[in-house]
């Protein structure tokens, strides 16, 4: 996200538009807004390494936020713009954030959990112009765009590379910042992670790329920044949206773009007329990661988009990173890729090697430093004895050919009558049905089995969660399932907890059935 050298040859070029509004900024107002906060930083007495947060939904000022710290060498901590206050005060806190930057809409939010942030001094508001704001205790409120128009636009005179610290997304327990060693040089040198990609997903300067995800996110983060180094354009959606989403890669002739499984499967669920209707020609390069895709609806994309969907999987940890092609895929189908960063080995629960084809732990040597930040607790739990490897606790297996195949988070298998289940299998095909919007599968207690296979689902509007339908998606499940993996009993639920990045929020599923318990065995 350092656009100065755009700035200066194609000033006029768009770098971001907001996709419903069309509002444009250009490269030459990018570069001179963040230039101006970075100057509003080192003025509250940010130094290089000193960290700061941003709490907002996808709006128009978000970008040039992020690009601010990416010269002015400081960790800048995107903050899940779902989370409660309490939520929120933990990750501002935890970063040791001297600055937060949030939007009127999160501004109740913020003032709740101020009290709760004791190291905060400064918090910036934007679009807060004439917006009352209670008087707190604590930090100072201020007004964004007051604050940073009393900086000049030129670049600071201690220009050093910054990068975005971000937190895991919680799912497994409280979010966990990841930090890397930040090497001290220009803001222009991208990391060496960016250079690769950039060639992986054959990004250029004349690019258009739209963002469909929440930009607090690890990979739309990196989308963003990859596109700005490349000269691209961004075309940020406020929210996804299915139709809106086709239409605007119409509208913007958009060649490249990143998505999540449940995205793909949204758009699915439109009629084949209505989703034949958007012409998507200039659309080149399709990536999707984040959560396993279902193979029925991947193949399904494949027929609609033709071969330019690229699947990778790499933890917001950078341990290592595995990619393919569709071309790769369909030789390989459910695979994730080969890995093309780290060094991966497959073990089991006593740290021994599996051989090809059996699911463990994947344990990588990594490919780039990392420590979850405050926690030295954390990272001793992710790290091998001997210190040469972690995990972040994901289940799989590589096949003859060196395909990486997911099958599950090592928190969330069931252990029914002394078997090992995982549930993803389950949860692809519940979701391929057409009658089913998502799923989720994981283990409830039993006196018997210590754990039976329980299955929540969210139907389609117009579709009734009744015994009909448990007779029919169990009739359904039975026909590609071994009896071990079949659901003993389907609950349904209106909406699935999910991420915005559409990772599946299933502790809050599965704490319904365990109560407030610490123990989730029987």
């Amino acid at each position: 996200m350092y656009p100065g050298i755009f700035a200066q040859d194609n000033p006029n070029r768009p770098a971001v538009i907001m996709a419903a509004t069309g509002q444009i900024q250009t490269y030459a107002q990018l570069e001179a807004r963040a230039n101006q906060l970075a100057h509003a930083l080192r003025a509250f007495g940010l130094m290089r390494l000193d960290h700061y947060a941003i709490f907002m939904e996808n709006n128009a000022a978000y970008i040039e936020t992020c690009a601010a710290g990416e010269r002015a060498g400081l960790f800048y901590t995107c903050i899940n713009s779902y989370l409660t206050s309490e939520e929120m005060a933990y990750i501002v806190t935890n970063s040791e954030s001297k600055v937060l930057i949030t939007s009127p809409s999160k501004l109740a939010l913020v003032q709740a959990a101020v009290k709760d942030c004791p190291a905060l001094e400064q918090i910036l508001v934007v679009d807060s112009e004439g917006l009352p704001v209670e008087a707190v205790s604590g930090p100072a409120f201020s007004d964004y765009d007051t604050v940073i128009s009393q900086y000049s636009g030129a670049p600071i005179q201690d220009e050093s590379l910054g990068t975005s610290m971000l937190y895991s997304s919680g799912t497994t327990g409280r979010p966990k910042g990841i930090i890397r060693p930040l090497p001290e040089q220009a803001p222009q040198v991208p990391l060496p992670l960016y250079s690769f990609l950039s060639q992986l997903w054959l990004y250029r300067e004349d690019m258009v790329y739209l963002s469909p995800a929440p930009l607090y996110h690890s990979a739309p983060q990196a989308a963003v920044n990859l596109t700005l180094r490349q000269g691209g354009t961004v075309v940020v959606m406020e929210k996804f949206e299915p139709l809106a989403y086709l239409g605007h890669i119409a509208q913007y002739q958009v060649s490249h773009s990143q998505l999540v499984p449940t995205m793909f499967s949204r758009m699915l669920k439109l009629d084949e007329a209505t989703r034949r209707g958007f012409d998507l020609s200039t659309l080149e390069v399709a990536i999707h990661a984040a959560a396993p895709c279902p193979q029925m609806v991947k193949r399904q994309m494949i027929d609609w988009w033709g071969p330019i969907i690229h699947e990778y999987y790499g933890a917001t940890e950078g341990l290592g990173f595995a990619a393919c092609n569709t071309e790769e895929w369909l030789a390989h189908p459910g695979t994730v890729g080969k890995v093309v960063l780290g060094d991966l080995h497959v073990l089991d629960d006593e740290g021994a090697p599996l051989p090809s084809g059996e699911a463990g732990t994947l344990w990588f040597k990594t490919a780039t430093e990392f420590q979850y930040h405050n926690d030295a607790e954390k990272t001793a739990e992710s790290t091998s004895k001997d210190g040469s490897m972690t995990t972040v606790g994901d289940v799989g297996y590589v096949d003859d050919s060196g395909f990486l195949y997911l099958t599950d988070r090592a928190t969330f298998m069931i252990i029914s009558g002394g078997v090992n289940i995982y549930p993803q299998e389950c949860e692809d095909l519940l979701i391929s049905h057409p009658k089913i919007e998502d799923a989720a599968v994981f283990g409830v207690p039993n006196e018997d089995l210590g754990e039976a296979v329980k299955a929540v689902v969210q139907p389609i509007d117009g579709v009734m969660g009744d015994e009909t339908l448990t007779e029919e998606l169990l009739s359904y499940l039975a026909e590609h399932l071994s009896r071990q993996k079949i659901p003993r009993s389907i609950d349904y639920d209106a909406a699935l907890p999910r991420l915005p990045t559409g990772k599946l929020y299933k502790r809050l599923l599965r704490d319904r059935y365990w109560g407030e318990g610490r123990s989730k065995i029987v």
